[in-house]
């Protein structure tokens, strides 16, 4: 279909529309069921759906005793995974949200290894096997995880938008450490070219494969090139690390027929329309006229060191109510050339061989900033690669190049470490403007029952290279505490005529350091920074107010109320907190909806 373009920071308030305003429910002490919380949390607007996220936190001795946590590193997954409830074959489940990614795929019951049994997992019973199996890979050389199943379709429901048909991979064996965090899956938001799911039924499409092996317990998970293990502080990165490989379909570049500027295959024609049958869910929902725009935005709630923030919300469809969208900085999408592993341009639209196809949601940096001081860029990766971020709400952590990383731990302190009452301030220049990370969401606690020292959520990882993905950061949770994040697909088969782009909005009060000062100092000696790990419903389910950007607040507490204002609130350093952070098991947490709900641990 043909998707209306806007002009980067020109469109009017009036494209989109507002959210409806939600009852406030009274607090409970029932937990209510992950189906309850779906239907009484999710709105949908004449313009987009806007739906709860759900975190479920595992207590932190429970870590301890299965050996996954070390004398450094709290172990506890608050601020760490956000899950957002999907119904897959009519059950509900919590999906991590990964914009780094763009396949769905969820534990089934037929799962044998990997499995934990408090995980929500998908009955098979309507499962339709397409003959195709996913191996789906994530991380970096360091660290990496992996998933296997069996590729088929079910009816997927989100926010009460419904897709018959839909393929998904049904795992039977993983490695990750979700079940730890109460998740039960995958919920990729990326483009479909990332897409292993639609890559398989693809292929198989093409060459007529009947039938594969179904994935079962005789098949081990040894992707090559991984390392596996928990590191001190879990972080999870589910980005996708093998880049797409289209060649084989395709005439090698510069040897294809010429048309126009640009680069041309007739395999194209075919390809495309898949997209809207074997594609992700989002670029169905797309493809097939779903959403006003296609669109979503991310805000995500800080729930450890002082909580509050933003308001947690996922909207899809249109812009957050009150948010006026030309106060972001718009930014392209970075595309990839054919010659660099891209995608070549249909017979009948030979624009798109200009290299317009994103691979994922990467965006030009300008430069990086720490304390207000430039840093030197990296010398790991070749000169001709430009300076770019993958922004990934599956990773938990920032990730840069290792040269620049280890220049910047040495500046904080040995080792990296630093007071966490010193506020240290990594920013990102993106589209002339700078989005500084808050002071609060760069630092992590070392030791526990010790708020004194602290060291920062940063991490190295691989070089970008020239046959690859080419970022050299990826910008994760941290990053995406400090801003609103809105993502346009575009036009997703033809993206010359609405190129894909992103904005960002910072949310960074300018206070931000002397908050950071002010939660040290309301720390106990002994005691640990709060972070919230109630059952769910926990938050308040109305914003405390907005920001003088438009974007709602959080309150400083995680406990419902039936006013919405900030008058419950704890004290951010108090002992409440702290025991919060060390409560029971936890099953989900809302974290949002747009415009009237926010980000629950």
């Amino acid at each position: 279909m043909q998707w209306r373009k806007f002009a980067v920071g020109l469109l009017t308030a009036a494209t989109f529309l507002s959210c409806h305003a939600a009852a406030s429910p009274s607090p409970t002490t029932e937990t209510p069921s992950l189906e309850e919380i779906a239907r009484r949390y999710t709105r949908r607007t004449a313009g987009g759906v806007h739906l709860p996220i759900v975190r479920q936190v595992t207590e932190a001795s429970e870590l301890r005793r299965r050996g996954l946590t070390s004398a450094i590193g709290l172990g506890d997954f608050a601020d760490i995974v956000y899950n957002v409830l999907l119904s897959v074959g009519g059950t509900t489940t919590p999906l991590v949200l990964d914009t780094g990614s763009s396949d769905l795929w969820v534990v089934s019951d037929k799962c044998t290894r990997g499995c934990l049994s408090s995980q929500s997992t998908y009955p098979q019973a309507s499962f339709q096997y397409s003959g195709a199996d996913a191996e789906l890979l994530y991380g970096d050389s360091t660290s990496g995880t992996a998933a296997l199943g069996m590729i088929g379709k079910d009816t997927v429901s989100l926010a009460g938008l419904t897709l018959q048909d839909q393929y998904f991979v049904a795992v039977n064996q993983t490695n990750t450490t979700l079940g730890q965090t109460g998740s039960s899956g995958i919920f990729g938001l990326g483009f479909p070219v990332n897409s292993v799911v639609w890559s398989e039924l693809w292929t198989q499409s093409i060459t007529s494969i009947g039938s594969k092996r179904q994935v079962t317990e005789d098949i081990p998970i040894h992707p090559s090139h991984f390392k596996f293990g928990i590191r001190n502080f879990p972080s999870f990165n589910f980005r996708r690390i093998k880049f797409p490989t289209l060649s084989d379909y395709f005439p090698t570049p510069g040897k294809q027929t010429r048309q126009a500027s640009g680069n041309v295959s007739s395999t194209m024609t075919s390809l495309l329309p898949t997209w809207s049958v074997f594609g992700p869910l989002l670029t169905r929902f797309i493809t097939t006229a779903q959403l006003t725009l296609p669109m979503y935005t991310v805000t995500l709630q800080r729930d450890s060191i002082q909580v509050g923030g933003n308001v947690g919300m996922l909207s899809i469809g249109e812009m957050p109510s009150g948010v006026s969208e030309d106060s972001l900085t718009w930014v392209p999408i970075r595309a990839y050339p054919y010659t660099q592993g891209g995608l070549p341009a249909p017979p009948d639209s030979p624009n798109e061989a200009c290299g317009v196809y994103p691979m994922t949601w990467e965006v030009a940096l300008d430069d990086v900033y720490l304390d207000g001081e430039k840093l030197p860029r990296s010398t790991l990766s070749s000169s001709s690669i430009s300076l770019s971020a993958l922004i990934d709400t599956g990773n938990s952590i920032l990730r840069g190049p290792s040269d620049v990383v280890r220049n910047i731990q040495s500046t904080l302190g040995a080792n990296g470490r630093f007071p966490c009452s010193e506020p240290h301030t990594i920013a990102f220049s993106i589209g002339g403007t700078l989005f500084p990370v808050d002071p609060r969401d760069f630092i992590q606690q070392v030791f526990e029952n010790n708020a004194v020292t602290c060291t920062s959520r940063l991490t190295a990882t691989d070089p970008p290279s020239l046959s690859g993905y080419q970022f050299s950061w990826s910008l994760g949770d941290p990053f995406l505490k400090s801003v609103l994040a809105a993502f346009y697909f575009g036009n997703i088969t033809h993206p010359s005529r609405d190129p894909p782009r992103m904005g960002f909005l910072t949310t960074v009060p300018q206070d931000a350091a002397s908050q950071l000062v002010s939660a040290v100092a309301a720390v106990k000696t002994g005691d640990d920074f709060p972070a919230i790990s109630e059952v769910a419903p926990s938050g308040t389910f109305t914003p405390a107010g907005t920001g003088s950007n438009g974007v709602p607040v959080a309150t400083g507490t995680g406990r419902a109320t039936q006013t919405g204002s900030s008058s419950g609130t704890t004290s951010k350093g108090s002992k409440s907190g702290a025991e919060r952070t060390r409560g029971g098991m936890g099953i989900g947490v809302v974290v949002g909806i747009v415009g009237v709900l926010q980000l629950w641990s």
